[in-house]
């Protein structure tokens, strides 16, 4: 009788495929059609490694070496309020213009910085001019500003070529054959070439402007039927020209009194404030009363 065959107990278990659970794909789990090529994750591993590592050594080195890079590149200059902040006690300058386009003032850069204008700046270029001068505007040439590029205003938006709003020669929506918002020669809001943002105030070798010739104001209606009378301040700023500007009221009285208060002071003349014997815009405190006899 044929002795029964004895089998391997471990021969009969069955045969279990090995698992890559860390990266299947490099290992080639789940690909039957095409062939993973293990030397391209490392390489791909690799060039990633490098391009972070090479990010992160850059932003240390600018922020250890920011003095060589401001010195490599230029001192920039923050242009938003054109550059020089109006003191309390001294400050001024500024410029506007324009050529009553429809459009506003388009973006650009200043002309050459010169302490006397001979041509107002423009964006349009006039034809056949009789005497072509290079424009500049009166600012002091050491103030650095950026000067490259298509001419126009460094605060505005539009793009359209288009010298401004203003009037008097220049670009912007001011007057004076300067550039921006203010009046004069110069740049930026404010008055009498240079840049700032202000009128002068009185001080510091700042003279007082003096009233030549003054305009009682009228009661209006509604305060003379409630016999309503008192003082109204305003703040004034007199140009050079000895007129009175940017009118605001800082202590109101109300029922009306305060537009004839303004409406009185826009036809007061002044001897222009003076500095260092010249005239200057200079800010003043006006009263107006306002009295019932």
């Amino acid at each position: 009788m044929p002795t029964p065959e004895v089998k391997n107990p471990q021969s009969q278990a069955p045969v279990v495929e090995q698992k890559h659970e860390i990266l299947p794909t490099l290992f080639g789990d789940g690909y039957g059609l095409y062939e993973v090529r293990k030397g391209s994750f490392f390489v791909s591993f690799f060039v990633n490694s490098t391009i972070v590592a090479l990010l992160f050594w850059l932003s240390s080195w600018t922020v250890t070496h920011a003095p060589q890079i401001k010195q490599l590149v230029g001192n920039s200059v923050d242009i938003s309020p054109y550059v020089m902040p109006a003191g309390k006690e001294a400050s001024g300058g500024g410029g506007g213009g324009g050529s009553h386009d429809v459009n506003p003032a388009s973006k650009g850069a200043l002309p050459k910085l010169s302490k006397m204008q001979i041509a107002p700046p423009t964006v349009l270029p006039m034809d056949n001019p009789k005497m072509p001068v290079a424009p500049t505007v009166v600012v002091p040439p050491e103030i650095r500003l950026p000067q490259s590029g298509q001419m126009g205003d460094p605060l505005a938006k539009a793009l359209i070529a288009s010298n401004g709003t203003g009037l008097g020669g220049g670009i912007g929506s001011g007057s004076g054959g300067g550039v921006g918002s203010g009046r004069g020669p110069g740049v930026g809001p404010g008055w009498g070439g240079g840049i700032g943002g202000n009128a002068y105030h009185v001080g510091n070798g700042v003279g007082a402007p003096k009233v030549i010739y003054r305009v009682d104001p009228e009661f209006s209606e509604e305060a003379r039927k409630n016999k309503w009378q008192g003082t109204v301040e305003l703040q004034v700023i007199v140009g050079t020209d000895g007129k009175t500007h940017d009118i605001s009221v800082s202590r109101s009285l109300g029922m009306g009194l305060d537009e004839k208060a303004v409406e009185s002071v826009r036809l007061w003349r002044f001897e222009p404030g003076t500095k260092d014997g010249k005239p200057v815009p200079v800010e003043v405190s006006v009263q107006v009363n306002f009295r019932l006899y």
